[in-house]
């Protein structure tokens, strides 16, 4: 495996770290990191998921997913775990990988840069006025340090798909040559 595809992996898993890691503190631990409004904001929709749970379980899941990207260049993204019930030990197709992760890696090359753009414009995700982060002084830099970085996940992932891609279809290429 080339150095440059487990960095770029290692890396894109690393990318909602900052983030996850800011939304907790912000949000579960109610650190200074942002102001809390004390209405919601005109333009938002019905808030269906709030509260501790919401934020550290996106958090998690978020984190699970960006992981993901490591199986792009470890063996087991491409052989079943022996442990898992049923399946452990069987191949695994190389498009039941490279098709989400080309999935993925194109929505999020295009929400996280178009996100932070609205959010800079102090807008919502629907082009709405307001936002709903309020953040002065020192808590601006603080976001965007612990944001910017969720702009580098789509490409990142791209990137490693597409090594993904490559590398098993040149090894299934090799296996289908007579001899």
């Amino acid at each position: 495996m080339p150095r440059w595809a487990v960095l770029a992996a290692y890396a894109a898993a690393l990318t909602t770290l900052p983030s996850g890691i800011w939304r907790i503190a912000a949000v579960t631990f109610h650190t200074p990191l942002l102001e809390h409004p004390a209405r919601e904001v005109d333009g938002h929709g019905p808030v269906v998921f709030t509260g501790t749970w919401y934020v550290v379980a996106l958090t998690v899941v978020s984190e699970a997913l960006a992981f993901l990207t490591v199986g792009l260049v470890s063996e087991w993204g491409e052989r079943v775990p022996r442990w898992i019930p049923l399946l452990g030990g069987r191949r695994i197709p190389p498009r039941a990988a490279t098709i989400p992760a080309a999935l993925g890696a194109t929505t999020l090359t295009a929400l996280f840069p178009y996100a932070l753009l609205m959010l800079s414009l102090g807008r919502t995700l629907n082009g709405s006025p307001g936002t709903g982060v309020v953040l002065h002084g020192w808590q601006i830099p603080a976001f965007v340090i612990a944001y910017a970085p969720l702009a580098a996940w789509g490409p990142l992932l791209g990137v490693v798909t597409v090594h993904y891609h490559r590398r098993r279809a040149r090894r299934a290429g090799r296996a289908a040559q007579p001899r």
